[in-house]
């Protein structure tokens, strides 16, 4: 397998932004990057090729990839962003432990593996450091479904005599965790029932590959599924949906440095919940859902719609369709750049917050209440400044106030963001950006 991730292997890059250009032109966003990830995983369900178009060429995939080649899977590129994965020859369900470290997505081979070999063993996942991540949903549903499990130095998954369908309700409503769940219950005999169950996108995509697959599916886009499993599933070919996240930050890109923005492919009938946030922080976006396309016109005074009797409005984040905990970062990084006042509530990860300091840093007016709430005040007159990426949410912020701030700004650890975002330079430098990557 050919490696080709936008950070070149052993280098560390940085981007440089000259700030104060609008973004203007025509983009189309990659592929759910959080659902191209479980789809990947689940083309170890069968022996048959699984062929996938639309998917991002970022590093999160790459090393996924990775990880799947080491254990005997075969990786064939077709094109730019269809990949062709066969994993007719599997020879070992042990998951190396340093490339599980490097990607949280490491988990989703649990359930494939458990489910086809009756055995994984997965060494504790890594990505992020936004907070705890716990993997018991994952653990208590493959009990659930009939799997013993050994937790050590590595979590220890057996089902010699495979698994068998079940009544499961996860114990929080964890994304990984229901698609661990979904594609264990895929080839577990007789039906599974999985409530509490996460509905987001990147879910729903999964479950269409599963039923393209042989399984049957029902209540997808809601809190229970219900699993029919199969003895047998076959390889397919399947088109991974474009992310919502990316559209929504190309949306925050275009409202605060006034340009003039058509998002082509825009996943519209994903954007609910977003649109309304943002709809409170100014941002005014027309849709055509015929062509599903978005568009940010330029001019825009962003203003934050007071809740009533002028008191200050509440962004909160929580499972779907309520507003992406991922956006939580981007939101305050638009919010800067609003007139009026603004709470943002980020209630998932108590570390997720933390980089509003380097906004602050820059000149935003931004009160850290605790790890999980920020009051913003805007608009802030923001300054070029030198900083590091701490996560990819928190990267592309950062990213939003350079491109809107004076001056040059320097944002290190740029592979963080191009663990999210494919190719974010080149297709920002297309809208009239002034970015360049530099080794740091």
């Amino acid at each position: 397998m050919s490696m080709s991730t936008a950070t070149r292997e052993g280098t560390v890059e940085a981007f440089l932004i000259e700030g104060g250009a609008p973004l203007s032109g025509t983009v189309r966003p990659a592929g759910n990057k959080n659902a191209a990830l479980p789809i990947l995983a689940a083309s170890l369900l069968t022996a048959d090729p699984v062929t996938l178009e639309n998917v991002p060429r970022i590093r999160d995939v790459e090393e996924l990839l990775e990880l799947m080649a080491r254990i005997g899977v075969e990786i064939e590129w077709k094109a730019r962003n269809t990949v062709r994965v066969w994993a007719a020859d599997v020879t070992s369900t042990r998951l190396d432990p340093e490339l599980c470290e490097r990607i949280r997505a490491s988990i989703l081979l649990a359930g494939p593996l458990l489910a086809r070999f009756g055995s994984a063993d997965v060494p504790p996942p890594g990505g992020d450091v936004i907070g705890r991540r716990r993997v018991d949903t994952h653990l208590m549903a493959f009990e659930a479904l009939g799997a013993t499990v050994e937790v050590g130095r590595e979590y220890l998954l057996r089902a010699p005599g495979g698994l068998r369908g079940a009544d499961i309700h996860l114990d929080e409503a964890s994304v990984t965790g229901t698609e661990n769940a979904v594609m264990a219950a895929a080839m577990a005999r007789g039906t599974t029932r999985i409530g509490n169950a996460a509905c987001e996108p990147h879910v729903q995509d999964l479950c269409r590959l599963l039923e393209r697959m042989g399984a049957r599916i029902e209540g997808i886009g809601s809190n229970v599924l219900t699993v029919h499993g199969a003895q047998e599933l076959r390889g397919c070919t399947h088109r991974i949906g474009s992310d919502h996240i990316e559209v929504a930050s190309f949306i925050g890109l275009a409202a605060v440095t006034g340009g003039d923005l058509v998002i082509e492919d825009a996943a519209i009938e994903h954007m609910r919940a977003i649109r309304h946030s943002f709809s409170r922080l100014g941002i005014e976006v027309e849709c055509d859902s015929e062509r599903d396309t978005m568009r940010v016109r330029a001019g825009q005074s962003l203003e934050i719609v007071d809740d009533l009797h002028d008191q200050i409005p509440k962004i909160e984040d929580g499972p779907w369709p309520m507003f992406p905990a991922d956006l939580t970062s981007i939101a305050v990084a638009v919010a800067t750049q609003a007139r009026g006042t603004v709470l943002i509530f980020e209630k998932m990860f108590e570390n997720r917050l933390f980089f509003t300091d380097k906004l602050v840093s820059m000149g935003a007016r931004i009160i850290l209440c605790d790890p999980h709430r920020a009051v913003i005040t805007g608009p802030g007159k923001l300054y070029a400044h030198r900083m590091e990426s701490p996560d990819i949410r928190a990267g592309m912020a950062l990213l939003i106030a350079s491109l809107c701030a004076e001056g040059t700004s320097r944002i290190g650890n740029v592979g963080q963001i191009d663990r999210g975002y494919e190719r974010i330079d080149e297709r920002l430098r297309a809208l009239g950006a002034r970015i360049e990557r530099v080794e740091a």
